[in-house]
């Protein structure tokens, strides 16, 4: 008796546990439906990489970016375009996890629960996605990083609009022609080393100079004489023990803040750093989003990564300078400098980025953007503040506030040069971040870029492109 009540309770237990897997399998696959069809492992769910019958992707203007024309994806008419967007758009292969061809394939292809792909066309709404980057911008950044230098440049761009959040430009280097895609071999591969990898979402780099914007915030709300204060460079100091020095060792003399941002001088900003200490240098790099990770649309972009040492002046030196060194070392990401610098311009206040403008039904909801998400990163009074001391420049009839970067990678390498700022102009709030791998100045890479981005920007948004 004892045995039959013990087994039909094991039955009863492995009944319940059963009826509750099938159950949880059941709403997992009624929620995640769409993610799951979305993975690029699934492109068998049809020919083409899955996306013989998706929709249009234009960009903010009308123009075909990709369409399925007789069941084949075909892209924009120009090459330099279908390059400039590759990372953004996509190709069939589905190898660039982040485009919008892999994130959103459900939503191009009328994806069904119920009817898979075989949706009858009289029950299917409308599969088009429409971007907000600008075609011909891009392809202005495209055309900078590969023909503008003696040397094609790796590297990538990003051009976002902080007050409505919309991303106009966002290209990254290397790329290739997603009609003609390549076939990587060992005798290419170096060529095409990353080439999947979208750098301005997911990739972080040394920061350099860059990164006193992040310093000269955490002096403004901690240092009350700030303005009043005045610094003597000789273009090397040994400070923690071990040198500082400025680009080149250049002497800068006497200098306040604004000539010390102006002629970015690594001395002045080692010694706010290790004055500030690690404490505050730590919580000002946490308030800015440094350590962040940001969610644009449905993609998260790599985090910076910032840590002060407590026991090391020379290095908390370095640090403020946007360098560090081993678990100490500044990283951060392209588009994660543009959201810093949109705060800036914001009074404090950063709009989220986002690639998406409209789309296939309810998209908005279903990949779950949040249009017009901000973070509240300063004071109204410290953005201003930041503001003013960051260079001004004058670009494509723009006014600019901006930063150059010039970040020591290794030996075996050149600089990594960065142009981040963001624009004054009401009719033309954007913020941008430019970085050019293994190049050389800021001033004579990253901002020729940018410069030539920013007109064609404000032409075509002046212009109501």
């Amino acid at each position: 008796m004892k045995r039959t009540l013990r087994r039909s309770t094991l039955i009863l237990i492995f009944t319940i546990a059963f009826i509750i897997g099938i159950g949880f399998f059941t709403v997992e696959l009624v929620i995640e439906a769409k993610d799951w069809v979305d993975q690029p492992y699934n492109a068998h769910i049809s020919g083409n990489g899955g996306l013989e019958q998706a929709g249009k992707i234009l960009d903010r203007n009308g123009n075909r970016l990709a369409e399925t024309i007789d069941g084949e994806r075909v892209y924009n008419d120009d090459e330099g375009v279908r390059k400039a967007l590759l990372h953004t758009v996509g190709d069939n292969s589905l190898n660039i996890s982040t485009a919008v061809q892999s994130k959103y394939r459900s939503n191009l292809t009328g994806y069904s629960l119920i009817w898979g792909l075989n949706m009858p066309q009289s029950m299917r709404t409308s599969r088009d996605i429409t971007l907000t980057v600008d075609s011909e911008t891009c392809k202005t950044a495209y055309n900078m990083l590969q023909s503008g230098f003696e040397e094609p440049k790796r590297g990538a761009c990003v051009v976002y609009n902080y007050k409505t959040g919309e991303v106009i430009c966002s290209v990254s280097t290397p790329g290739y022609d997603p009609e003609d895609p390549p076939k990587i071999t060992e005798d290419n591969e170096s060529i095409y080393d990353g080439v999947y990898l979208d750098n301005v979402l997911s990739s972080t780099y040394t920061p350099g100079s860059i990164f006193k914007i992040v310093t000269a915030a955490a002096a403004v709300e901690n240092i009350p004489d700030l303005y009043e204060r005045t610094w003597y460079c000789e273009g090397v100091e040994e400070i923690g023990g071990h040198e500082v020095h400025c680009y080149d060792s250049t002497a800068h003399g006497d200098v306040n803040i604004y000539e010390a941002m102006e002629h970015s001088c690594n001395i002045v900003f080692a010694k706010l750093a290790v004055e500030l200490g690690s404490e505050k240098m730590n919580a000002m790099a946490e308030k800015m989003g440094v350590n962040m990770s940001f969610n644009v649309d449905d993609v998260k972009t790599a985090k910076g990564h910032y840590n002060a040492p407590k026991n090391d002046v020379n290095v908390l030196g370095w640090t403020g300078v946007g360098q560090g060194s081993g678990e100490y070392e500044d990283k951060v990401n392209p588009m994660q400098m543009a959201i810093i610098c949109a705060s800036v311009a914001n009074g404090g206040t950063a709009v989220n980025p986002s690639y998406i403008k409209s789309g296939t039904g309810d998209i908005l909801k279903d990949i779950g953007i949040k249009h017009n998400k901000t973070y509240n990163f300063l004071s109204s009074d410290t953005a201003r503040q930041v503001g003013e001391i960051m260079p001004e420049y004058s670009i494509g009839g723009l006014t600019v506030r901006a930063k150059t970067g010039t970040a020591e990678v290794n030996e075996d390498k050149n600089p990594n040069s960065w142009f981040v700022g963001y624009s004054a102009d009401s009719d033309c709030p954007l913020a941008f971040a430019c970085v050019v791998e293994d190049s050389g100045m800021g001033s004579s890479y990253a901002r020729p870029v940018i410069e030539a981005v920013l007109s064609t920007a404000a032409e075509r948004l002046r212009g109501k492109m």
